[in-house]
């Protein structure tokens, strides 16, 4: 059975999520977000720089939620969730599937760190606006690659794990989506997926 070490509200969700959209059975191991739940010894030993996700699966252990969802849907696909590779929209599917973490997520950590993370004295209000700046275009991308369809590459997938992922992510560290109605439509219709919605349960 596949196991994720998770830890809630990290990019762990997006492994859970795709299990639970794929039916797959798994065990979740919930890491605290503190120094003793995620730079143990015994997760270092999993992740050096003691992060999440990472994935067992048997003997195998790897980390990188792209590289864990890529993984599972070759392995594990059980019904698909990404287009084959001589269709039209494979292409699009593996650049929105790598588009969150890199164009997306960058700035969100951003936010993350200089609004959550760094004590008062070391808070950068520059640094915040820049990377709201950025983050707001590279969700206009997306906004503008959602016109007329429901999902990235037109039916849900991976691709939407990962982007969609992001995007929520986004919105809550505070994007402008005013004006993206796409993307705050994609938003609320992912939101609305009972799979999504139990992986944000754990």
């Amino acid at each position: 059975m596949l196991k994720v070490y998770f830890t809630p509200g990290t990019r762990a969700g997006r492994v859970v999520w795709l299990l639970e959209e794929l039916g797959i059975d798994y065990d979740v191991d919930i890491l605290p977000f503190t120094k003793e739940g995620l730079k143990s010894p015994e997760h270092r030993s999993r992740h050096a720089l003691g992060r999440v996700p990472v994935l067992e699966d048997g003997d195998i252990s790897i980390f990188e939620s792209g590289a864990i969802i890529q993984y599972i849907l070759e392995r594990h696909k059980d019904g698909g969730l990404k287009p084959s590779t001589d269709s039209e929209e494979f292409p699009y599917y593996l650049q929105w599937l790598h588009y969150a973490e890199g164009s997306i997520m960058p700035q969100v950590n951003t936010i993350v760190v200089e609004t959550i993370l760094l004590p008062p004295e070391r808070k950068n209000d520059v640094n915040v606006a820049r990377a709201l700046k950025l983050l707001n275009v590279a969700l206009l991308n997306v906004n503008n690659s959602l016109e007329n369809k429901d999902f990235l590459t037109g039916t849900f997938s991976g691709a939407d794990i990962m982007t969609g992922h992001a995007c929520i992510g986004a919105k809550r560290v505070g994007a402008d989506i005013s004006n993206m109605a796409n993307v705050g439509n994609y938003i609320n219709r992912l939101l609305s997926r009972p799979a999504l919605q139990k992986a944000m349960k754990i």
